[in-house]
């Protein structure tokens, strides 16, 4: 009699910056936080990909310290099952990622088979999938460091390919179930490599997907990545948080070097398979790939929002707070968010993330966060600024409460919209509701708090001589962000 397939224990790989999707995808809230193929974000989407793996383990999501609230709440909205944070300090590739949440998928003495995903691709969820995980999760069980390779439709360069060993792609079932030894890993080739990669019938799109044993893969990080083992096994050593959110230790992590696992591992193993996998998928790299994925116009135009277009053909153009129109265009992409837009051709997407970089170099908050700002209590908008002045709508959760703090520069006025506030000044705690209003003096400490079952809104009128959001002092904060 046989023992029975152990089941996955999903990791979430939720770190990417998404920066050539700007300025949709911003620092603040990148790419897998964002929707662009339906209503729900990539990250939902994902999670909901999960119930195609057989798990009894919550899943572990990887991601900045800076997004553990986002991640929550769009966990929360989504509906899945309970999810373990594992927090980074600072963005180090896939690798120290995968192996930190080896290392804890381990700290009970289990020894899991990991399902590695990442949170921002666009992928067809179907039987096919389903069938490629089963398929995975025997050769993971067997000793295997498993990946997964789209059988390619085009010669594409956006993509790494991976060759195998007796591959067949003529099979007409969708999914080839066994596992083909890889031969190699090969970077984004050229357009004529494409075509030779494609017409040969052996190459895969390398999907970033993988599955394997936790003691398998940590033993050939050992083998062959010996440093980024070591440095995060620190990491994780004196990380703290509980089993629900662990944070890793900022200084051996910052010094763990920056590699993907295909770097580090994939590329060097004797373990390494492949199971093809025949799918709609994308990793949605740059705004042409979302045209490429994206519902199509008789023409070629894919929109979404309030859009107008007149002779224009193969266009994306994506409209979020105005009316956009367009006359005579083609192949041109323009996404028009609150505080910015971006228009450019399609065969230029590329180009966008040299651009996000440049704005660093100015220091514009464009890059940064949208006008609208999520937190983890709500939300806040800017919604007017000048000298000396700056407005905005604010949005506080049911339940929730912003830090007690203070500032040295801007005193505030607050006035109810809707909902209940209940407030704190300096000595004196009260409530107010709709149409009421309160002065908060420069220097003084206070707190906000939403005590309803209903969202609390209100407007915020900010004066003085700065108004950065650096000039807060916090006392003490629910979220732990003092």
């Amino acid at each position: 009699m046989t023992n029975p397939l152990p089941e996955y224990q999903p990791v979430i790989l939720c770190g990417g910056s998404g920066s050539r999707l700007w300025p949709l995808s911003r620092e603040l809230l990148p790419k897998q936080f964002i929707r662009l193929t339906n209503d729900r974000s990539l990250l939902q989407n994902t999670l909901r990909r999960l119930q195609h793996a057989p798990s009894a383990r919550p899943a572990i999501l990887v991601c900045n310290e800076t997004h553990r609230f986002i991640a929550a709440e769009q966990v929360l909205q989504a509906g899945g099952g309970p999810v373990e944070f594992l927090l980074e300090p600072s963005p180090r590739n896939t690798a120290p990622a995968i192996t930190a949440a080896a290392l804890r998928a381990m700290r009970d003495g289990a020894d899991p088979i990991l399902l590695v995903m990442p949170s921002d691709h666009v992928m067809e969820d179907d039987d096919n999938l389903a069938v490629a995980f089963d398929a995975a999760l025997t050769a993971a069980n067997e000793g295997a460091l498993v990946t997964f390779g789209i059988v390619p439709t085009a010669p594409l360069t956006g993509y790494g390919y991976i060759q195998a060993h007796g591959a067949d792609q003529s099979a007409s079932d969708g999914v080839q179930p066994n596992a083909l030894k890889v031969q190699k890993f090969v970077e984004k080739p050229d357009a004529a490599r494409a075509a030779e990669f494609l017409a040969s019938g052996d190459y895969y799109w390398n999907s970033g997907i993988f599955a394997f044993k936790a003691s398998t893969f940590l033993a050939e990080m050992a083998r062959h990545a010996p440093e980024i083992l070591n440095q995060v096994r620190a990491a994780v050593a004196v990380g703290t948080g509980s089993d629900d959110a662990f944070s890793l230790a900022p200084e051996p992590f910052a010094a763990c070097p920056n590699d993907s696992i295909d770097y580090a591992v994939m590329e060097h193993t004797a373990l390494a398979v492949v199971i093809p996998l025949t799918t709609t998928w994308s990793d949605v790299g740059a705004w042409d790939a979302v045209w490429d994925i994206a519902a199509k116009s008789t023409d070629g135009n894919s929109v979404s929002g309030d859009v107008v277009l007149k002779d224009s053909h193969n266009c994306l153009v994506h409209s979020t707070h105005r009316l956009v129109a367009t006359i005579g265009l083609e192949n041109i992409v323009v996404i028009e968010t609150a505080d910015a837009v971006l228009v450019v051709h399609k065969d230029r997407t590329q180009d966008v993330k040299p651009m996000v970089e440049l704005f660093k170099t100015q220091h514009r908050h464009e890059m940064t966060h949208h006008r609208e700002v999520q937190r983890p209590w709500g939300s806040y908008d800017s919604v007017g600024t000048g000298p000396r002045y700056q407005i905005k709508r604010i949005m506080v959760k049911p339940g929730a409460k912003l830090s007690s703090q203070m500032h040295h520069h801007r005193a505030e006025h607050w006035i109810v919209v809707s909902g209940t506030a209940r407030i704190r000044n300096g000595d004196k705690t009260y409530l107010l509701t709709e149409n009421q209003s309160t002065y908060i003096p420069l220097g003084e400490v206070h707190s906000l708090e939403n005590p309803g079952k209903i969202p609390l809104e209100l407007i915020e009128v900010q004066s003085g001589a700065y108004l950065g959001e650096d000039d807060i002092v916090r006392f003490d904060d629910i979220y732990g962000r003092v």
